[in-house]
Formats: C-alpha cells, structure tokens, sequence
C-alpha cells in the first residue's frame, strides 16, 4: 500500500514548526456577525475554546462551540490552523465545498476522533503518520458500530490535513485518500459507493396521518381556546413576582391590598367560582397575580389572609388552578377539554406551535431553516378582478444552496391551511415578536433569551414533535378515540423536522388516498407550489419530487412486466410499449420478483427509463413529437390529467385502464338517461362524448388486437 502513495510533501521543510496564525487573529474574521455582535468580542486563534454562536446567522441552529481543550497537545496548534483555514475561507483545492459553520463544525468533530486515536497510538506529530497508520485507523472504523457515512466523515477529516498542507505547520505528508481508496477496493460497491441520493427517513402514512389529522384540528378547531388561554395567562403572569422584580415594580400599600384582594374575592362570588387551589390548599400566588399584589401580602397573620379564608369557607377550593378562558372548540360537536389550567398554558401554546409547525412544513415542501425564518405579514394574497384567491404566496430566507451566508429572500406558493398556520402563529406570538416560531413566552428559556429570541432549534422542535404524537396517544386514551400514532416494527416512529420534506415529495409522487389526500389536493398542491422557490433548481425540490416519480413508475412497471400484462396491451402505442418494456426488464432483470429496493430502482431508472408513464384511464408511451398533452421537447415527459386519449397516438391501454373507460362510459350512459332534465346542448356535448369514447373501446379493446 505505501508503494502507491505519490506526491509527498516534505513537512519538515516545507512548514514543521513554523506557527502559521497570530495568536490575536479573530476567527470569525470576514464573516456576517448578528447584529449588535462587534468582532472584537468574539473568539481569537489562540482562545483554545472557539465560540461560534455570533456567526450562526440561521435562527434555528443550536449554539455552536469548538473546544480544543479536547484534542491532544501534540496535535492541537495543528487542528487550530486547519480549522481556522476553513473559518476565514482560504480554502485551498479541494475545500472549496466547506463554508458553512455547521459544515466547518462538523469537521473538527471527525478530525478531534482522529487525532485522539493518532495520540492514542502513539503518532508524535502528524507529519509522523504513515500510510500504515491510516490503514490501522480505517480498520478500527470498521469495527466500529457506525455507519458507512459516518467513517466516511472521518476519512474525509483526516484528508483536510492533507489538503490544508500548504496553511498549517505540521502537515500530512501525503494523500490519506489513496490509502483508504485502496483499502476499499476488495469491498462491495454499496459500501463503497458515496451517492447523492436522499437518504432521510420518509415518515409512514399511518404515522403522518394522525399527526396531520390532529394539526389541521389544533389550528382550526383548538387554537381560539389556546389563544385565548395565553392572553390571559400573558395578563396574570405580569403581576407574577418574577417578573415584579425584573421591572422594579414598587411594593403595594398595605391597605390598598386588601381592596385589591377584596375586588378579586367579590368577581369568585359573583361568578359562583371556588378559588384557586393547589394541592389541596388555596393557591395564593394566583390570587397575588390576580389581585397585582405581593404573594407575601396574603399570608395567614395578614388582614387579606383572614379575607381569603372566609371566601374558601364560602366557595370551596377548585381541584387545580383554572383560568377564566371558556373552552369553545368543539370536536364531533362536544368541547374538546375541560377548562384550562394556569400550568397548562407552556405545554398547550408548545403543542399549538408544533401543530403549525406541521401544517407548514409538510404542506409548503420548505427546510426546517426556512420555515424557522418565516415572519410576521409574510403571507400575501393575490386576488382575481371578482376578489377570489388565485395565489397564497409565503415568503422566507433560503440557505441551502445559496451565496449568501445570511440567506436570499424566496417564495413559496401555499394552500389555505399553511396560510391559517401563519396567522394562528402570529396570533400567539406577542405582537412586538417578529419571528413567527421564537420560544413563546409561557416557555422557561423566554426570559433568558431576551431580544436573541429569533426561533426554537432544530432539536427543540424535534422534541414537540415527539411531545405532540405523545399528546395525541393520550388524549385517545383519555377520550376513547380510535386515532392514535401506531407503532413502526414495535417501536414509536421518531418525526424529525427533515422528514417532512421527503415525505410530501413521496405522496406528491404517488397520490394515495385517505385524509392526506384531502388535505394535499395533490396535482392543484403541485402545480401551485412548483410556481414558487419550490419548484426552482436551487430549492430542489422539484428533483426530490421527480426522483420519487421516478420510483414510484418503475414499480408500477415492474408490476406489469411480472404480471405479463404488457404482451397484452391494447391501443395505438401497445407495439412499442411491450417492445420497450421488454427492453427495460432485461436491463432490470426483475426476474419474477417484486423489486423493493428503492435505491436500485431509481439508478436504474435514470439509465434505463422506458418513458412509459401508467396513469388512471391511459398508459403513456411517451414521444414528445407526437404528444398532444405538452408540446415541447418532452423533457418534463407527459401531463397525464391534460391527457387527450381519444386522439393521441401515444396511448396504451392496460386492462385496468380499459376497466376504467367502461366506468366512464356507463358514467355518460346514466347521465343521458335524465335526459328530460338536460339542456339540449349539454345532451348534445354528452351522447357526443359518450360515442367517441364507444368507438374508442371498439377499436382498441375489442376482441381484435387493434394496435396500429
């Protein structure tokens, strides 16, 4: 292995021993800082703690620190040097790719693995590692229970020492990379093989559709009573005595308190109330809040105590402390909840944002980086001359994929319900908070966040997302509804924020029924959002979307090809659809055998697609030169719902398909025969369309082989 390695670099020479940063160099140099950020408050090289939260431009992102604290002396000013190269973005060949801070952060995560197992073996220097020690380090990798991506991930750490030879002091003296290909020779190719392909869990559908049932309930039928519940525990919670003190408020006069906690015991009498209770006792903080007076005001020895007392003799002491916000929302026409507690209102507000969450997500096709970036009046509304909605569009920051580190402004074309989404948040949202998902302020970091309080992270959201399938199980359990989240192979499905995406590119691609197909209105969701930053090149989007149509024909093709169906094709285009069919099952070699394995499927669907396209009434064996439904140069393929049948050379006809056009056929047949109730022109267009598609069945479906 040693004979193969080429162009070495002499360290000692070159740079060995020669510090390559100053001391006082900030890291963060030359890059966006958050406002109010000033460049000589963050990290410098020589700080051995790098914190990298003053450049996280993306709301949504966790704060982010690099610790060499962590990696071995012999090899820490090294580690410093590669990593500042990437943080400044002097990059040499073959880093021009790692620019985001997440990326960099990465990196130096997989290079501190390496260098750690580099000590620990005994390597003085860097410059002192040879190919042997490379390939010692790639076996203990594979002995490792990890995955394939994640050795990758350190190989491609210890390359930067390589790549980075000409900015740091003691570098790789060769090409990591040829060792570890050589290595991986002998190996299988799908081990080996680093693709593009999305690997991202899709999420079930029967675990999508609770969670979607019961967001579209939580922001239409749910979120008035939760919304309501937060006003009123935002009012309450100002008189709390934290936040007394965090605004300085002045102690109240000790007469005025009794006529303050007077006014509040005379509105519980009024309404017939028991007060507040906890744990079996009155809840005198609430009644504090209530009154806007100090809790130590109401003790026993005090005047406002001994009324409190009387009232509780009185009124009796309620289970819990509950809020005075009706439940209106009803489900199945009875309320949704019993009446709202004071604690409740963090976990329910949480539950309501998750929900939003949700609905946006999955139904706009938008990264968890751009539905965290979404504002308020982001939303706008293009009206025809009669007033009626043509076009929801939403606008946010994109990053992937973009020059810019601090995002471009795009827009993405929605539905109805991601826009009630949006104005349920901004609701919830205090009306001077901008950012649409900030913490809330029931929540317990609130207050420490202050004016940083842009957006909840990726994992945070993570969390609600398990938080809220725990809510819907056990509020079935509670109320006896048949609409929990099942289990996947035994074990509860884990929803993150990445999945959604995938997932409405999989139901785009294939249209299955049941409620999300309600909620999606798959082609008009399509064509709407396809308009939009969704459906540009630089969202990708599109490609994920046709990537699993891809997928999702070649299995309906398979089909075909192992039911034998296709030598009985009918129609203008059967010839040519069995010959091409016949063509792609020797390339595929489905061999009798269901093919399941997705990844396969669409690599060779991408070399060996027949474009043949099965679809509900016709089949399409697509000639972009011929078709009537898209004339073009086909390279989007064929529009199956603009599909003209009855004239197009390009249609085949399946038995299914056949079965279908005998369904419309008796569909025209029943219609005619309320003749007297039709007008004579709409009869007309009917008996003339019904014959046509009569005629058409003859000529192909007939008892003939009708093929042209």
């Amino acid at each position: 292995m040693t004979d193969q390695i080429t162009n070495r670099v002499q360290a000692n020479e070159l740079n060995r021993g020669q510090p390559r940063v100053a001391a006082d160099a900030f890291v963060l140099a030359g890059r966006p800082l958050l406002p109010g950020v000033r460049l000589a408050d963050t990290s410098r090289f020589g700080d051995d703690v790098w914190h990298l939260k003053h450049a996280q431009v993306q709301r949504q992102q966790s704060s982010l620190v690099m610790n060499f604290e962590q990696t071995p002396e012999r090899f820490r000013q090294t580690a410093k040097e590669t990593v500042y190269t990437l943080m400044v973005g002097d990059l040499p060949p073959g880093c021009e790719s790692i620019r985001a801070i997440v990326t960099i952060r990465g990196y130096w995560a997989g290079l501190q693995t390496v260098l750690v197992w580099m000590a620990g073996s005994g390597i003085p220097a860097v410059s002192a590692i040879t190919s042997a020690d490379v390939e010692a380090f790639a076996r203990h990798t594979d002995g490792l229970r990890i995955s394939q991506d994640s050795r990758d991930a350190y190989h491609r750490a210890l390359r930067l020492l390589w790549l980075c030879r000409t900015k740091i002091s003691d570098p790789l003296a060769f090409d990591p990379a040829v060792v570890v290909a050589g290595l991986q020779q002998g190996k299988s190719r799908s081990v080996t093989r680093r693709t593009r392909e999305n690997a991202t869990d899709r999420i079930p559908e029967q675990v999508l559709s609770p969670y979607l049932v019961w967001a579209l309930r939580w922001i239409n039928d749910f979120a008035d009573d939760v919304i309501d519940a937060h006003d009123e525990w935002r009012q309450l919670n100002r008189w709390a005595s934290p936040s007394r003190r965090r605004r300085g408020q002045k102690h109240v006069g000790r007469h005025q308190v009794g006529r303050l906690v007077g006014r509040v015991l005379n509105r519980y009498r009024a309404e017939g109330r028991p007060l507040p209770g906890w744990q079996g006792e009155v809840n005198l903080s609430h009644l504090a809040r209530e009154s806007r007076v100090e809790r130590t005001s109401l003790g026993d020895g005090t005047p406002s105590g001994s009324m409190i007392r009387e009232a509780a003799a009185e009124l009796g002491i309620a289970d819990a402390t509950y809020l005075r916000t009706p439940v209106r929302g009803l489900l199945d026409g009875e309320p949704w909840r019993g009446p709202i507690e004071y604690t409740e209102v963090e976990h329910l507000t949480r539950m309501l944002q998750a929900a939003c969450y949700i609905v946006i997500s999955f139904l706009s096709g938008m990264r968890d980086s751009e539905v965290k970036h979404i504002k308020r009046g982001c939303v706008t509304v293009w009206r025809d001359e009669d007033g009626h909605i043509v076009r929801r569009r939403l606008t946010s920051l994109a990053f992937k994929g973009e020059s810019e580190e601090t995002g471009v402004e795009a827009t993405w074309i929605v539905n109805a319900s991601a826009q009630r989404a949006v104005e349920v948040l901004e609701r919830l949202q205090p009306a001077r908070r901008r950012s649409l998902f900030a913490l809330l302020p029931p929540s317990r970091a609130y207050i420490g966040q202050g004016e940083k309080n842009e957006a909840r992270t990726t994992s945070a959201t993570n969390a609600d997302m398990v938080a809220f399938g725990k809510w819907i199980n056990a509020y079935c359990h509670q109320t006896g509804r048949d609409e929990t989240v099942p289990l996947v192979n035994k074990q509860d499905w884990k929803i993150t924020t990445s999945q959604f995406r995938r997932t409405l590119a999989w139901f785009i691609a294939r249209r299955p029924g049941g409620v999300i197909a309600g909620a999606l209105q798959f082609r008009h969701l399509r064509v709407q959002m396809f308009e939009g930053y969704a459906g540009t090149s630089d969202s990708g989007f599109r490609d994920e979307v046709e990537a699993e149509d891809a997928i999702a024909r070649g299995e309906k093709l398979g089909d075909l090809i192992i039911s034998h169906e296709f030598h009985s094709l009918r129609g203008p285009a059967a010839g040519e659809a069995e010959s091409r069919l016949a063509e792609f099952e020797r390339n595929i070699q489905f061999h009798g055998k269901v093919f399941n394995d997705e990844k396969r499927l669409r690599r060779h669907m991408n070399r060996y697609d027949p474009h043949i396209y099965p679809g509900e009434y016709v089949t399409c064996v697509h000639n972009p030169d011929r078709a009537l439904c898209r004339p073009s140069d086909g390279a989007e393929g064929p529009s199956l719902p603009d599909c003209q049948p009855l004239r197009c050379r390009n249609v085949a006809l399946t038995s299914d398909n056949i079965a279908r056009m005998r369904e419309a056929l008796a569909a025209y047949g029943h219609k005619l025969a309320q003749g007297e109730h039709l007008a004579p022109l709409i009869r007309h267009r009917l008996e003339t369309r019904r014959q046509e598609i009569a005629d058409f069945l003859a000529t192909t479906a007939g008892t003939g082989d009708h093929r042209d």
